[in-house]
């Protein structure tokens, strides 16, 4: 194989593309993470947030599945991060809004408006101190 020199460090072409495949394509491990770490958070948001309740275990798997698929889509339509504290007022508008939103996808997942404010600053708060991305 050949070797490309890049800025001084030998890089092999297969590395090179192995890298570039890497940073563009998320593997099904992560996507499971990340589901199973928006359960979570969402389940410990419901269980502090007034307003805010899930009927059993799976309407909260799919509720994190749902909550996963907007905040996809949002980050690739509109390029704006659900993010509730990392993102500033924005994101946490648009988790707010995510939560409430999720409401009328997935049955057992009730929230209110005030529910869904109060969620997504619990959801900030778990966000800060668990390691990874919840929403």
């Amino acid at each position: 194989m050949e070797n490309i020199i890049t800025g001084g460090v030998k890089m092999d072409n297969n590395d090179n593309n192995n890298k570039t495949r890497d940073t563009k394509n998320i593997s099904i491990g992560e996507i499971l993470l990340r589901i199973l770490i928006t359960a979570v958070v969402v389940g410990v948001a419901a269980f502090f947030t007034p307003g805010f309740s899930i009927n059993n275990l799976w309407s909260l798997i799919l509720a994190a599945i749902v909550i996963a698929l907007l905040d996809y889509f949002i980050q690739k339509i509109a390029g704006i991060d659900a993010s509730p504290f990392g993102r500033g007022i924005t994101g946490f508008i648009i988790s707010a809004i995510i939560l409430y939103v999720t409401k009328f996808i997935v049955p057992g997942f009730n929230i209110s408006i005030w529910g869904a404010i109060i969620g997504a600053l619990v959801i900030g708060i778990i966000d800060a101190i668990i390691p990874g991305r919840a929403m």
